[in-house]
């Protein structure tokens, strides 16, 4: 079993900056893709971005150059720098990684973390 951690959120006046974290622990044997993504109330969650093994990203067009993703692979740990943040920024943020799994062979299964709020003031 995998689980994945967030933290870093809360309440933040526009034009401030977060920074998010999810670690992820248990029996991996190596995490892929990681990507945050985000929720607002009665929106569908969406990509906010996303980074590979090999540390290609990419991200949604409204956090472009505001957001930064990145990740520390000695960790097992993805970070989400937001910088400038607007209200429309608001929402639960979720972390989602594809995880290597070793089960008498590799198998990849995908997880959820189980989300922070994040909260821009105007």
């Amino acid at each position: 079993q995998v689980q994945l951690v967030e933290s870093g959120g809360g309440l933040v006046q526009s034009g401030g900056s977060l920074r998010l974290s999810c670690a992820a622990s248990g029996r991996l044997f190596r995490i892929n893709s990681m990507g945050w993504y985000r929720q607002a109330p009665g929106k569908e969650r969406e990509l906010v971005a996303s980074i590979t093994s090999s540390e290609r990203t990419q991200s949604a067009d409204s956090v472009k150059g505001r957001f930064t993703i990145s990740r520390d692979n000695a960790k097992n740990t993805v970070y989400l720098q937001m910088d400038s943040l607007k209200p429309e920024d608001t929402a639960v943020y979720y972390c989602n990684a594809d995880v290597l799994v070793w089960e008498a062979t590799l198998r990849q299964y995908n997880y959820w973390g189980q989300g922070t709020q994040v909260t821009v003031s105007s």
